[in-house]
This record gives C-alpha cells, sequence and structure tokens, in this order.
C-alpha cells in the first residue's frame, strides 16, 4: 500500500501556505507562494507547477476572492491582491494607522468582502521570527479591513499572531496564538458579539496556519510538536529570554520533524488529529505551516521545504 502522504516539489524554497480554487478555471488547483517572492499554481493531479506571479516580497498566507483573484499576505509588503490569470500585483495596504506592518502573516476573507488578517509581531519581521517566538513579545495583532477601506485593531496583545479562519456561519473569526498554542476566537454576531474566548488550547504543538475546510471544520497545522526548552523559556525573565536568541543559530532550539494537523468543529471538540511519522510517509517531508481540507484531500505548506503535500484523509 501507498503512503498516505504525497509530496510535490515547487521550483522554489518555503512553500509556506497552500489554497485550493474551487471554481472557475482554476477549480481544483492549488496556489502556493515560496521564499523567493513567487506565486505558483499546482493542477489538481499534481503534474503540473506553474509560476504566475511574482510579488516582490516574501508571500505567506494565500486566500481567493470570489472574482479568483489571490489575497496574499505577503511579509514585506503587507497586503496585495494577486491575478493569477495576468500575473499583476496590487498592493491593498501595507500600514496601520499609518505605520508599516512588521510581519502580514495570514487572513480569511468574508463573505462581504470584508478581510481579516494577522500581524505577528510590532517588533520583528519574518527574517527573525525565531527572536518574537522565543522572547514572547505578544505583540501579534488581528485587523480588519472593511469593503470601504477602514482598516481597525480588533485584537492585540496576541502570542505571535499567525493563521486565520472564519466560521462557515461567519459568526465568530479565530486567529492562532503560535507562542500560546491556543486559537483564539472573536465572536462577530449572537449573544457572544465583541467578545473573546478560545476555539482550542494546549495544542499538542506550535500552531501556524489555519483555514476553514469543505467539511465546515478549522484546520489547525502543527509546525512542531511541544518544545519544554521552549516552554520554560516563555516564563523566564525577559532578559533570558533576549539572551537565548543571541547564542549562535546551531545551539538555539530547533522545530522538531513532523507532519501534523488537527481539526476542530465549531463547539472546540477535536475531529481529527492527522499525524504522521517519517516511518508513515517515508520522506524527509516536515514542519507543516499551511492546511487545507477540500474534498477529503488535505493540502499541506511548508516553511522549511521547497514542496507542498497532500494527504488522502480515507487513509489516515
Amino acid at each position: 500500500m501507498t503512503a498516505p502522504l504525497t509530496v510535490i516539489p515547487v521550483p522554489g524554497p518555503g512553500a509556506e501556505d497552500v489554497v485550493v480554487a474551487t471554481s472557475g478555471p482554476d477549480a481544483g488547483c492549488v496556489f502556493t507562494g515560496t521564499e523567493d517572492g513567487a506565486i505558483f499554481r499546482i493542477s489538481p493531479d499534481g503534474a503540473a507547477v506553474d509560476r504566475v506571479a511574482h510579488t516582490g516580497g516574501r508571500p505567506l498566507g494565500i486566500e481567493i476572492a470570489p472574482d479568483g483573484r489571490l489575497l496574499v499576505c505577503d511579509a514585506q509588503r503587507g497586503l496585495l491582491w494577486v491575478d493569477p490569470a495576468t500575473g499583476s500585483v496590487e498592493q491593498i495596504t501595507d500600514r496601520v494607522a499609518g505605520t508599516p506592518m512588521r510581519f502580514c502573516n495570514n487572513a480569511a476573507i468574508g463573505s462581504d468582502g470584508t478581510i481579516w488578517w494577522s500581524d505577528s509581531s510590532t517588533r520583528y519581521g519574518i527574517d527573525q521570527w525565531k527572536d518574537d517566538f522565543v522572547q514572547h513579545t505578544r505583540t501579534g495583532r488581528l485587523l480588519r479591513r472593511d469593503p470601504d477601506g477602514t482598516v481597525t485593531t480588533v485584537l492585540d496583545g496576541l502570542a505571535f499572531a499567525n493563521g486565520v479562519a472564519l466560521s462557515a456561519a461567519e459568526d465568530y473569526v479565530c486567529v492562532a496564538e503560535t507562542g500560546a498554542r491556543t486559537v483564539v476566537r472573536h465572536w462577530l454576531s449572537g449573544p457572544d458579539a465583541g467578545t473573546r474566548d478560545l476555539l482550542c488550547s494546549d495544542l499538542p504543538g506550535y500552531p501556524d496556519n489555519i483555514a476553514r475546510g469543505s467539511d465546515g471544520l478549522i484546520w489547525i497545522s502543527i509546525a512542531s510538536p511541544t518544545d519544554p526548552l521552549v516552554e520554560r523559556l516563555h516564563t523566564a525573565p525577559l532578559g533570558l529570554r533576549k539572551l537565548i536568541t543571541k547564542v549562535p543559530e546551531a545551539l538555539q532550539p530547533k522545530p522538531k520533524q513532523t507532519v501534523r494537523a488537527v481539526a476542530y468543529d465549531d463547539q472546540g471538540r477535536l475531529v481529527r488529529d492527522v499525524d504522521l511519522r517519517p516511518a508513515d510517509h517515508g520522506t524527509a517531508y516536515h514542519m507543516v505551516t499551511g492546511v487545507r481540507e477540500h474534498e477529503g484531500t488535505l493540502w499541506l505548506g511548508s516553511l522549511h521545504e521547497a514542496a507542498v503535500a497532500r494527504v488522502d484523509l480515507s487513509r489516515v
């Protein structure tokens, strides 16, 4: 029996996020962005990988708008519209209240065109993501852009704000806190409108991007299992946390190799836990940072790999 995970190489390192087109000429195709600024389209069977655009920065989270354009969170250039048909790139915004964003990361688009997105840190950019993660600065934000262009900070003080997703009913928006191993939920309607709670907490590792699947569940990528050293550092004095980020790279805490994603329903119940060890798939693919469930297939991205991967959920 073949392994449940299939790895599809792309011509660039760090295919961090994935999104699946559900309609139009690209229906079934998967889009990802790489460290060198390229945006790639992958055919449904993985046989064809074509570059469709270049952002001029570092694309991270990717969403698809109803008109077929891609909403790209570029860590260096901010929010962008990218047209995969023409390759055109349009900057939406790169600042909040007049101040440039440091770390535009992931987003979700509401049915009315509202954009919800995360800015992981107000102190460090993507090249220093480990500094923010280890120092536990809690300067991450969840932001909102209304259709009229108004930008609002919805939540702040987040521990490395990361993936963003909307519920199927759009009665809440949630954002992953990588440093706290939680997914924070902000209620948009109903009796709890305007308040926050946790969709889930004490995750088995550090969450990265999240997305609502075609199954209605909120899927959460687990980039690395919980690290006891990192957990201790998060409660250590700030001076020690800063000191750790200055030691040589070889001596700093490193993400542990894993391929894992979990899925929760709207009541915060764990429904799926896809946890693949290297022996399960026979490859070195690891550090899952992007996740997208589409009709029984789980598509994965990785900040580390020059590849995306797919998992047949009926076999795990």
